[in-house]
């Protein structure tokens, strides 16, 4: 398929949620064309933000890696890991729930773009890993940063220096998967549990989604300074009002929000 082609959808559904699907047969491999129209759905969701986002690669399979075909040498990998770079900062940056889908495989960058999401469902039968070192190369985007903040830094080195496949249950157990279904189960289980997100207060989600993963930057200091900031700036949301009213009138939980 050339690259000219969509190999991006992005799909908005009326329960708020939006799904950005990687279409590049036979193993949406991450071209640098893929990776540009990636981002450029990212950005999209966050001028314009949904109440929660999906990523899904399809039935048979998230993302393979990186397309080798696209490697050579060192100016290659600058503009490789450029495009990674940018595509997945750009996921990570939208300012809602994100839940990849996982069926099949999700290896290399595959990985790294389900790392960038703030969630992952995986099929029973699914793999993920990270193996440039069976290629003689390290990970190009973020796999050496976001997977040790998600497992801690011996998993890490474990997944990235071996380059081994992680299995469900395993992915499970260490932190690497959030919810394991059965195959058939993946999209329809992240679909429901996104629409569940974006019934949510969906202002108070992006400050909450801010607060964690810019703190998680710096000095505990810096970070607790950040929570004190968009803790009062929460207050001046419509949802935060209506939230702390319906808790004194009815008691938990029972507030219906607007997203505001």
């Amino acid at each position: 398929m050339a690259d000219d082609l969509p190999l991006v959808t992005l799909e908005r559904r009326d329960d708020g949620v939006a799904i950005i699907r990687l279409d590049r047969p036979k193993a949406n491999a991450l071209s640098v064309a893929l990776l540009a129209q990636l981002e450029e759905a990212a950005g999209a969701l966050t001028a314009d933000p949904p109440g929660a986002v999906v990523v899904w690669g399809g039935d048979r399979m998230f993302a393979a890696g990186a397309d080798i075909t696209e490697f050579g040498g060192t100016e290659d990998a600058v503009r490789i890991g450029g495009s990674f770079r940018r595509a997945l900062d750009a996921v990570a940056a939208i300012p809602r729930a994100t839940i990849a889908a996982i069926n099949g495989f999700a290896l290399g960058g595959g990985c790294e773009l389900a790392l960038a999401c703030d969630f992952r469902v995986m099929a029973d039968n699914a793999r993920v890993g990270q193996p440039e070192i069976l290629l003689g190369i390290i990970p190009g985007g973020g796999g050496t940063q976001r997977l040790p903040r998600l497992v801690g830094t011996a998993r890490a080195k474990d997944l990235i220096l071996t380059g081994r496949q992680v299995q469900a249950d395993e992915a499970l157990r260490i932190g690497l998967a959030d919810r394991v279904v059965p195959a058939a189960e993946v999209l329809e289980f992240a679909l429901a549990w996104a629409a569940a997100l974006a019934a949510g207060p969906l202002q108070a989600h992006a400050l909450a989604k801010r607060a964690i993963d810019e703190g998680m930057d710096g000095a505990l200091a810096d970070g607790l300074g950040l929570e004190q900031t968009l803790f009062v700036e929460v207050f001046a949301t419509e949802d935060a009002a209506s939230g702390v009213q319906s808790f004194l009138r009815d008691g938990p939980g029972k507030a219906a929000f607007r997203g505001r």
